[in-house]
């Protein structure tokens, strides 16, 4: 009686790309560091009475190094830094994610547009990418922030009655405005980044369209009469979503990186509110006698950026195809 010969098991690329990320020594520690700044400065804020009120100035205690009543010590008017920084973070981190879903989202379906229709239109709507790309990026940011600025008063009211609801006590209002606020400002810097910065997504989508196009599955799903919107949502992209993740998780820093340096010139987060980047800003002018105002928000920013660019870079790795499986 012969012996049975063993089935080896499928294994699909994606569980391919999750064993290669795994033995990626940098990029699961990266990935649990993001995790952890994520849940610090996502959770703690939210847990009532355990942080100091990150805007509240306390004179007699300015100017304190670390120590048991204040961990990350205080600044020139008495404010928690361990707060600011959890505060601040969660502002950062809202911008670079909420910023960078908006770039990609743009991104990918004018790449995608442009890669299948192809002929005259691909032509026009990459020249029109081209023309954006010309145009001084910091500039046209700044002018557009500052012209959907007005709106963003109405925005926080309206959100502000949404989440406290109407007959509310004054100080479940201004509780809600402390949260709602500093994210409501920041809707210009979220549309004025977000619409600008997908150009580099969209030609990587492009080039992934016109690519997958060519294999013989699309061309069956053709010769089956589906539709051209069902091809590119139900075949096309799910095959190209590879690049797509890789580009996010490599675009988030440097969208975080950028509102540090607006929050640096005085043109993001507005005061009292703050942001890793406003924090830094502050810690430079007072780094020789308070040097923990720097090093902390310092520390906190540079762990999260050099992890999500590890990570990307991991990403990368492992959901690259021509990689050889382990």
């Amino acid at each position: 009686m012969s012996t049975p010969v063993p089935v080896e098991k499928g294994s699909s690329l994606w569980r391919d790309a999750a064993l290669r990320l795994r033995k990626n020594h940098a990029a699961m520690p990266s990935l649990v560091i993001v995790a952890l700044i994520m849940l610090a400065c996502l959770v703690l804020p939210s847990i009532p009475g355990l942080l100091a009120d990150p805007n509240v100035q306390d004179l007699p205690n300015k100017n304190m190094s670390p120590g048991s009543g204040h961990w990350f010590g205080t600044d020139h008017l008495g404010r928690d830094i361990l707060s600011r920084v959890l505060f601040g973070g969660r502002i950062s981190i809202a911008v670079g994610l909420i910023t960078t879903f908006v770039s990609v989202t743009i991104g990918v379906c004018w790449g995608a547009l442009a890669g299948y229709i192809g002929g005259r239109t691909d032509a026009l709507m990459m020249r029109i990418v081209d023309i954006l790309y010309a145009l001084p990026f910091l500039i046209v940011v700044i002018l557009l922030g500052k012209t959907i600025e007005p709106f963003t008063g109405k925005l926080t009211e309206w959100t502000v009655d949404l989440f406290a609801g109407s007959g509310s006590t004054t100080a479940k209002v201004n509780d809600t405005r402390t949260w709602v606020e500093p994210i409501t400002t920041l809707v210009p810097l979220f549309i004025a980044i977000g619409t600008l910065s997908w150009l580099t997504v969209s030609r990587i989508v492009r080039a992934q369209v016109q690519s997958v196009s060519r294999m013989d599955f699309v061309e069956a799903a053709r010769s089956l009469g589906l539709g051209h919107l069902r091809i590119l949502t139900r075949h096309i992209l799910p095959n190209s979503i590879g690049p797509i993740i890789v580009y996010t998780a490599l675009t988030i820093p440097g969208v975080m990186l950028f509102e540090a340096v607006l929050s640096f010139l005085g043109l993001g987060v507005k005061p009292p509110n703050s942001s890793w980047g406003i924090l830094i800003e502050e810690g430079s002018n007072r780094m020789l006698s308070n040097p923990w105002l720097l090093l902390f928000p310092s520390v906190f920013f540079s762990l999260t950026l050099f992890s999500l660019n590890f990570l990307g870079d991991g990403l990368r790795d492992a959901l690259d195809p021509k990689s050889s499986k382990d």
